[in-house]
C-alpha cells in the first residue's frame, strides 16, 4: 500500500505530537517508538515512508562470525538491497544498544537506493558519519561493536516490535526532533488529513498566546467565539 504523494506532503508538515493526539481520538495509545532520538541534525527535518523491517534475535556465536557476510542472502546485507526507494527500515533490536544494528556504510547504502530514513531501538556505529548523511536516522544511543556480537538477522519485512510500537511492514513511519511514530497503513491518509486541521488551529492557538491570551477555551476550543477567529485567521492566512 504505497502512500499517496499528497498524503506524503501533508505528514511531511505535522507533528508527531498531533499525530499521537490523532491516534489517541481512535484508541490507538502504543504506536510513538519509545526510546530513540535523531542520531543527528543535518538530516531532514521530517521523515515519512513506508516501514521495510528487519528483524534481529540474539546471536548464537557459532552461527555469528563474520564469515556470514560472505553470503549476499544474508538478512542484514539482503534487507539493505530490497529496501525500496521512499521506505523507511525499521530494525527491531529488543532494545538493545550493547552492538550496533548497522553502521555507517550499510546506511549510506540505504540513502543511495532512495530510502528516506532508518530507525532502530538499538544503536548504529560510526554516528558521527551517519548524522552527516541526507537520510533521517533514529537510535538510542552509539554503538561501536558489530551487530554480530550480539544481534543475529533472522527476518525480513515481518511484522516487528520497535522500541515497543508494533510496526507491520507498509506502516507509514513518521519521525521528527520529537521521536518516530507508526500509522497503521489504512488509516495514513485520514490521519494526514486530520493532523494537518489540528496543526492549522495549533499554530493560531499558538499565535494568540503569544500575543498574551489565555487558554481556557482557546484550547481546547470550547469558546465558540474562538472557533470564529480561527476561520477569519485562516482566511487571513490561507490556511
Amino acid at each position: 500500500m504505497s502512500i499517496k504523494p499528497e498524503t506524503r506532503e501533508k505528514l511531511a508538515g505535522v507533528s508527531t505530537a498531533t499525530l499521537a493526539t490523532a491516534l489517541f481520538k481512535r484508541g490507538l495509545r502504543n504506536q510513538m517508538i519509545q526510546g530513540v532520538q535523531p542520531v543527528g541534525t543535518a538530516g531532514p527535518r521530517s521523515m515519512v515512508g513506508e516501514a521495510y523491517t528487519l528483524r534481529y534475535i540474539p546471536a548464537r556465536e557459532d552461527l555469528n562470525d563474520l564469515s556470514v557476510f560472505r553470503d549476499p542472502a544474508h538478512p542484514q546485507r539482503k534487507a539493505v538491497e530490497e529496501c525500496p526507494p521512499g521506505a523507511v527500515m525499521v530494525i527491531d533490536s529488543r532494545k538493545d544498544a550493547r552492538a550496533a544494528s548497522a553502521g555507517g556504510i550499510l546506511v549510506t547504502r540505504l540513502m543511495q537506493r532512495g530510502a528516506v530514513g532508518v530507525v532502530t531501538d538499538g544503536g548504529f556505529r560510526d554516528s558521527a558519519e551517519i548524522a552527516a548523511l541526507d537520510i533521517a536516522a533514529y537510535h538510542t544511543r552509539p554503538s561501536a561493536p558489530t551487530n554480530l556480537t550480539l544481534h543475529q538477522a533472522i527476518d525480513i519485512n515481518v511484522p516487528i516490535a520497535c522500541g515497543d510500537a508494533p510496526v507491520f511492514p507498509g506502516d507509514v513511519i513518521v519521525g521528527d526532533a520529537d521521536g518516530v511514530i507508526v500509522l497503521p497503513a489504512h488509516l495514513a491518509d485520514e490521519l494526514a488529513d486530520e493532523a494537518t486541521e489540528m496543526t492549522a488551529y495549533e499554530d493560531f492557538v499558538t499565535e494568540r498566546v503569544r500575543a498574551g491570551a489565555p487558554t481556557r477555551g482557546l484550547y481546547p476550543a470550547t469558546d465558540p467565539a474562538n472557533l470564529d477567529a480561527f476561520k477569519l485567521w485562516r482566511e487571513k492566512n490561507v490556511r
